[in-house]
């Protein structure tokens, strides 16, 4: 079945579908990763959003359910060039249409994904909508207008209080913005139990179980519109419980201590994104999946340092909190998928503990 991707300014990417057929607006981004798709897809960070696929090829070593981040694909739509329909992995256990299409999430393959893309860089992320007719425009462009992805948060995260490791002697309380599967096996590989909480929890039953430290986690959407989360944060700051946060808990640290922050013209999405830590002058290659970022300028020098940035857009990637035993980064130090150069961020926090 022929399918189509219409970009807000009109443009159209012919195709063929895949995964489910339904038609869906999203927020069309693109992925740099050449591997990893599986964690990707089933990343919460992408709720709302479609993903375009910049490697050619998807789908090749097929779909190993013990790989996904989440319990499902948050992402609204894939896009690819080209996709494997036969997997040569022996822990392959289905192909990557039928896993889209046990998720219900629709796909569209044969797409110019190379012209795409640098659409997406020049003119920055757009809103799209993936159809099998163009026949009513005018009611497509009226769904890619209203298309917003809004509060997501609270629908990618838990919606109860999970534990992991009760008996372990340290114990750390997560806020789950939508986080990773990978953060929480980060800490229990470490020796650390880890409590999951819902991203609305009160502030004063985390504090009620005494945690030896607060992991906040990453997240979809615009973290301006985090006002209860923000608001929580606020509170733990204040405490001297030592706090750790990944890329949308980066972003909410920052805006609980008064910092801004603004949308990037086309996101960092990838496994391949170079950091530079500024004590060290080490070069790190890291995992990333966001489109918001902290304004270096708008951080009160008595409050917070730069830690980290960005090399190539020379961006805020990681922070300090001066007499506070807080650190977070825009990057993904747990990875999956990408390199694991960075983890060695979670020894430092557990040390903090």
């Amino acid at each position: 079945m022929k399918g189509y991707l219409v970009l807000e300014n009109g443009q159209i990417f012919e195709g063929e579908r895949f995964g489910s057929y339904q038609d869906t607006a999203c927020e069309v981004v693109f992925n740099t990763g050449m591997v990893g798709y599986v964690e990707t897809f089933t990343d919460p960070s992408y709720a709302g959003q479609g993903i375009v696929m910049t490697y050619p090829l998807i789908g090749n070593y097929g779909v190993c359910l013990e790989d996904c981040e989440s319990k499902k694909i948050w992402a609204k739509a894939i896009f690819v060039h080209d996709i494997g329909e036969y997997e040569s992995n022996f822990r392959s256990q289905e192909n990557v249409d039928k896993f889209l299409k046990d998720n219900n999430v629709p796909g569209l393959k044969g797409v110019n994904t190379r012209k795409l893309t640098k659409i997406l860089r020049d003119s920055g992320t757009m809103k799209g909508y993936l159809t099998s007719s163009i026949g009513n425009m005018e009611k497509i462009q009226e769904s890619i207008e209203n298309y917003e992805i809004g509060r997501i948060v609270e629908e990618v995260s838990t919606d109860k209080i999970v534990n992991y490791g009760r008996t372990k002697p340290k114990q750390v309380a997560l806020l789950d913005f939508g986080a990773k599967d990978n953060i929480v096996n980060s800490l229990l590989k470490r020796g650390v139990g880890v409590t999951v909480y819902p991203s609305n929890t009160k502030v004063e039953m985390i504090l009620a179980t005494r945690p030896d430290g607060i992991m906040l986690s990453n997240g979809p959407g615009n973290p301006e519109d985090c006002i209860v989360e923000i608001e929580t944060i606020k509170k733990l700051y204040k405490t001297n419980i030592p706090i750790f946060g990944i890329c949308l808990g980066h972003q909410l640290m920052g805006l609980a201590t008064g910092a801004k922050t603004a949308k990037l013209k086309y996101g960092h999405r990838g496994p391949n994104h170079p950091v530079k830590d500024l004590k060290t002058d080490r070069v790190y290659i890291t995992s990333q999946n966001h489109g918001y970022y902290i304004l270096e300028e708008s951080l009160n020098p008595e409050i917070a340092e730069v830690t980290h940035i960005n090399l190539n857009d020379n961006t805020v990637e990681g922070i300090k909190y001066k007499n506070k035993n807080i650190f977070t980064v825009q990057f993904h130090p747990e990875a999956c998928p990408g390199p694991e150069d960075t983890a060695y961020l979670f020894d430092e926090f557990v040390a903090m503990l």
